[in-house]
């Protein structure tokens, strides 16, 4: 009788992003500068493009690949944005946004205490993607952070 094959193979999450970028190496040195990244696997197709890689973030994979219009595969560069923002926990928030724009990151929020326990700030990518980068730093039980988000906002 052989073993059970895992839906979900050792290593990944449910959920797992999968970056489209312009140039996957160059994305692969700033992931690695910017948060500590390991490259985990690489797949390169005859004409050179990165058509999969995998890299590891603290215990999280992120998949990436070079853009490809013909699999309607599309860079936020090329499309003009992107709606997504992912979510980065780690110790050292304010070190870590300070390294990814000196590789070259866009800060768009300042790092700050935030009302719902974290300590946060964002950036967006040399390839368009946006990350909120944070320290938990409090926990706050959902109640609390209704208080404190209308007391914000009516300040405000």
């Amino acid at each position: 009788m052989s073993a059970k094959i895992k839906s979900i193979p050792d290593g990944y999450h449910t959920v797992t992003p999968y970056l489209i970028v312009t140039n996957t190496d160059k994305a692969i040195e700033f992931y690695k500068e910017a948060f500590g990244a390991t490259e985990s696997m690489r797949l390169t197709s005859p004409d050179g493009k990165v058509m999969h890689a995998e890299i590891m973030i603290g215990d999280s994979p992120i998949m990436l690949c070079d853009e490809c219009p013909d699999w309607n595969a599309l860079s936020p560069q090329t499309i003009g944005g992107t709606a997504v923002s992912i979510m980065l926990y780690l110790e050292e928030v304010d070190t870590v946004v300070d390294r990814a724009v000196a590789a070259g990151a866009t800060l768009t929020m300042p790092v700050a205490d935030q009302f719902w326990g974290d300590r946060m700030g964002t950036i967006s990518d040399p390839f368009g993607h946006k990350w909120s980068i944070a320290t938990h730093i409090e926990d706050v039980s959902a109640e609390e952070i209704d208080v404190r988000s209308k007391k914000l906002f009516a300040a405000e």
